[in-house]
């Protein structure tokens, strides 16, 4: 007994110190003193006093210990009725052959495929079945992804928000450069040296508000109120964010955001300022419960919805539940939550929807194909 105890003890200090403990950084190559976020060793949110990524390892462990980390139910009927419930079969040939139209298909957690002007765009591929850097060190998948890398139409473009493993996973990465994907991937500063690492080109490291221009897409690398970390000693070193796609040079341009991992912040305000209202909005809508802990670094439904108002959102994905056993709340929770709070505010039922896993809705109108 006591030998085990020891062991799952062990294994705790290694998880938290690698997914949520302290740890020094190492200096930052990117750092620009002229840039509020930047600092000599890494970067800072917006309000620099939200410091999420150093929090004592005592702490996260206590948390660990007594179940902060882990659903406290499961959903209504138990984890293989959420399943049926929550899960469609994938339709591999609207993937593949899109009629035009802008569609999105949500593949569990944060991954979603966006097809818009004839470009498919990836956002935070995540297909494992743990989120961590092993299998016995992770949070378990509970709902199978709908398709595996190898089954993915041909990739054009790759967005990653940070480097938090349910993210960016390095198996999903391996499968779509085994299958013979080359896409171009968009990270945030600090990021890119990951992929130099595994022998990935085509990448192309952003600030918050750099703008890149890709055929008839542009980019858009902003704020939100996160945080990073890999190992024990990078706690903040690279940076973290979301991305706004804006099609059409033109009057009107279409704009999609998806806002990355945040608490609920300004930033979201100034997007709006900056870019403009959003067509179609990606935002989390789980992994927030204790909310003392998850406050400032993940938003509930309430929060999500105060975001849809915030950059006007004409409608929207809720993402980041119900697919990995991260936090308190149960799988089943998010959706109700987020229904409630559109309702408390006397929002049409639809303005974020939960989508099934695997499913794919029309987003928006036909948009010019370019090269």
């Amino acid at each position: 007994i006591a030998e085990g105890h020891m062991l799952l003890m062990r294994g705790g200090v290694l998880l938290l110190a690698a997914l949520l403990g302290t740890g020094c950084t190492s200096g930052n190559p990117r750092y620009d003193g002229g840039k509020a976020h930047h600092r000599p060793a890494g970067f800072v949110n917006s309000d620099p006093t939200v410091n999420v990524g150093n929090i004592p390892l005592h702490e996260v462990l206590l948390r660990r210990l007594r179940g902060d980390f882990k659903p406290q139910q499961e959903p209504d009927g138990g984890y293989a009725a959420f399943t049926r419930a929550w899960t469609l079969p994938i339709d591999r040939t609207r993937l593949a052959q899109p009629d035009g139209r802008t569609q999105i298909t949500w593949l569990g957690h944060a991954s979603m495929l966006l097809q818009v002007a004839g470009q498919n765009i990836l956002i935070d591929p995540q297909l494992a079945d743990h989120a961590g850097p092993y299998p016995w060190l992770s949070a378990s998948r509970r709902v199978p992804a709908p398709l595996t890398a190898a089954e993915l139409p041909r990739i054009d473009l790759v967005l990653i928000s940070h480097n938090h493993y349910d993210h960016l996973d390095e198996s999903t990465i391996a499968g779509l450069t085994a299958a013979g994907q080359r896409p171009r991937y968009l990270v945030p500063l600090g990021v890119g040296a990951w992929f130099t690492e595994r022998g990935i080109a085509n990448v192309t490291e952003m600030d918050w508000w750099d703008s890149i221009d890709l055929g008839p897409l542009r980019v858009h690398f902003t704020p939100s109120q996160h945080w990073s970390k890999r190992s024990p000693f990078d706690t903040n070193a690279t940076l973290w964010g979301g991305f706004a796609l804006e099609v059409g040079t033109g009057s009107p341009t279409w704009r999609f955001l998806y806002t990355g991992d945040t608490g609920y912040s300004a930033d979201f305000r100034e997007i709006r300022r900056r870019l403009g209202p959003v067509d179609y909005l990606a935002v989390p809508i789980g992994a927030y419960l204790p909310r003392d802990f998850m406050r400032p670094q993940h938003v509930n439904p309430d929060d999500a919805v105060q975001i849809a108002v915030d950059v006007e959102a004409k409608a929207g994905i809720g993402v980041h539940w119900g697919t990995f056993e991260l936090t308190q709340e149960a799988f089943d929770a998010p959706p109700r939550d987020l229904a409630a709070a559109l309702g408390a505010r006397r929002l049409p039922a639809d303005r974020l929807a939960a989508f099934r896993h695997g499913e794919t809705r029309v987003i928006g109108p036909d948009l010019p194909v370019g090269k």
